[in-house]
C-alpha cells in the first residue's frame, strides 16, 4: 500500500517507491514538466487511460450481455425439460386399471 503523494518512511510501510501513476497524476506531472517529449509521453500516456477505460466499459457490457444469455440459456433449458417431460407421457400413457366394458359386440353363442 503506497500513496501517490507520500512515500511512507521505511519504518511505515516498507518506504517503496509508487510503481504506476494514476491518470491525475499524469496530468499533474504534465503541468510541471514543460519540454516537448515530456509533453508527448504525457498525452500518450492519458490516451492509454481513457483507451483502457473504453476497454474496461466495453468489457462490463460484455458480461451483462452474457449474463443475459446465461439467464435465457437457463430459461430454454427448463422449457425444453418440459417438452420431453411430456412426450414421455404422450408415448408411455398410464396403463388404465378401471374395468370397462370392452367396445364392439358382444358374442353370446347358441342358446
Amino acid at each position: 500500500m503506497v500513496s501517490q503523494n507520500v512515500i511512507p518512511s521505511k519504518q511505515k510501510l516498507g518506504g517503496y517507491l509508487p510503481y504506476v501513476f494514476t491518470e491525475h497524476g499524469v496530468a499533474m506531472l504534465a503541468s510541471v514538466l514543460k519540454s516537448t517529449r515530456a509533453t508527448q509521453v504525457n498525452v500518450t500516456i492519458i490516451r492509454a487511460f481513457i483507451k483502457l477505460r473504453e476497454i474496461m466499459t466495453t468489457h462490463k457490457n460484455l458480461m451483462r450481455e452474457f449474463e443475459k444469455m446465461k439467464q435465457t440459456q437457463k430459461k430454454h433449458g427448463q422449457h425444453i425439460v418440459n417438452i420431453f417431460n411430456v412426450i414421455s407421457q404422450l408415448l408411455n400413457p398410464p396403463l388404465n386399471k378401471t374395468s370397462k366394458e370392452p367396445i364392439g359386440f358382444k358374442y353370446r353363442g347358441k342358446k
